[in-house]
Formats: C-alpha cells, structure tokens, sequence
C-alpha cells in the first residue's frame, strides 16, 4: 500500500540517519504513522533539509489530516505538509517524490478549501504530476493522484467552468472520463495491490454509467485476497462490496 516509501537502504543514503530513518520505515510499515512522523520530523529538526524525511513526513501529514472531521485540525496538517513538500522541491525539483508531494499536499488543501481557492490550487496539481511522471513513470501513486485529477476536471459544473475561465482563461476540454479511468489502470499497474486504486477506478466506471467496467474492477479488487489491516483498507473493501451488490441490481 505504501507506494511513496523506499527500501531502507535506498531511503538513508549518505544522509547521516541512517539508522532513524530505516527506524522510521519500519515503523511506517508496520501501519505505526504516528510514531514513524515523530521519528521523521527528529530528523528534520536536526537536519532540515533531508529530503527522505520531508518527503515521507508530507505524505504522512496529508494522511492523517484526511482521518479528522474537524477541517481546522485537517488544515494543521496540510500547512505543514505543503511546508515540508515545499522544502523538499527546493532541494529537488526534479525528483519524482518531490513533485508528487507538491501535487498531494495541493490535493489535500483544496478539498476543505472555499470554491476560487479550492480551483486556484487544483489549476497547480497537474504541472506537479506531469514533472513527476516524466521523471519516474512508473511511480502509481501520481498516477492515482493524475486520475483524480482528470475525473475532477471532467466533471466540472457551470460555475466552475466560469470561474475557471475567468481565473485561468478556462480549462482544457478535451479532458474526459476516459482520462481518468487511464491513469487509474496505469496506477494499478504499477502497483496491482492497492485497493484505493480499483474503488476510485469502480467510482469513475459508475459515474460513466459503465455497469460492467465497474462491476469487472470491484471483482478484481475483492478477489486480491489482501491482509487488511488498517480502518481505512477495511472500509474500503465494505464500500467495494456495497457498490459490486449495487451493480447487479
């Protein structure tokens, strides 16, 4: 599930942490986000620009902000996130990981964001993405992240398609649905494991009124036989039963 994490040995490098930053991947693994953030934000403390632990503390910020209800507190970690994705684009700006936790934190942010400030950040994802594909295009989580993007492009309403064209000189038209549900494969291509990547894909064959593409990507995700462990994995594969159930009505 952890697409965005490297082995230990490639994640420490020459940086001096080794040991905490293997500590604190192994710690991630273990579905222990908490704990692993604690030990990457040590590392950042000492040593502010490590891009390992800028990277990974981002990426985990953006995850745990998405765990409250609370947007004040969901806002606390997307700052900070964007704020260690900033650094590490500074350092790297031409590094997949980088890039991609630009476009993540963006993501993040806009969700809870008001409607001119919400498209202001979403008109930024995709030049994040792009760089981060064109540097690894292999890497599934920008590939996940690209999906949405389109899917969220597509189905734009009236007012965002006006808002768009007064903010930005209007928004690329040939982006379609079928965009999205390519970068979605493309995601779960390179990384057949996680169920995020199928729900997602179902949700855009629905949208679609594709009954059989969306019925077809639900069997795949429930018969991947996965060790579900985390609240999230688990209510994900309930809401891939309840839309598969749906499919066949």
């Amino acid at each position: 599930m952890f697409g965005f994490l490297l082995p230990p040995c490639e994640a420490a490098g020459n940086s001096g942490h080794d040991v905490l930053l293997k500590k604190a991947y192994e710690l991630q693994i273990q579905f222990k986000e908490t704990e692993a953030l604690a030990v990457y934000e040590q590392i950042i403390t000492a040593d502010a620009d490590n891009f390992e632990a800028l990277c990974q503390a981002s990426l985990l910020h953006c995850r745990m902000g998405e765990r409250f209800a609370d947007d004040s507190r969901k806002m606390e970690h997307f700052n900070t996130a964007k704020l260690y994705a900033m650094r590490a684009y500074q350092l790297d700006t031409t590094n997949t990981r980088s890039n991609y936790a630009m476009a993540l934190s963006l993501a993040s942010s806009a969700i809870i964001s008001g409607p001119k400030q919400r498209l202001a950040l979403t008109n930024q994802i995709k030049s994040y993405l792009d760089k981060a594909l064109f540097y690894d295009n292999r890497h599934a989580d920008a590939w996940h992240l690209l999906g949405r993007w389109y899917f969220k492009m597509a189905n734009l309403n009236f007012a965002e398609v006006t808002a768009l064209k007064m903010m930005f000189g209007g928004v690329n038209d040939k982006v379609t649905n079928q965009d999205a549900v390519h970068a979605m494969e493309m995601a779960i291509l390179h990384n057949p494991s996680n169920l995020q990547y199928y729900y997602d894909l179902a949700c855009i064959y629905q949208e679609m009124k594709d009954k059989a593409g969306c019925a077809s990507t639900l069997q795949q995700a429930l018969t991947l036989n996965l060790d579900l462990q985390t609240k999230e994995e688990l209510e994900l594969s309930r809401r891939c039963k309840i839309m598969l159930q749906d499919q066949h009505k």
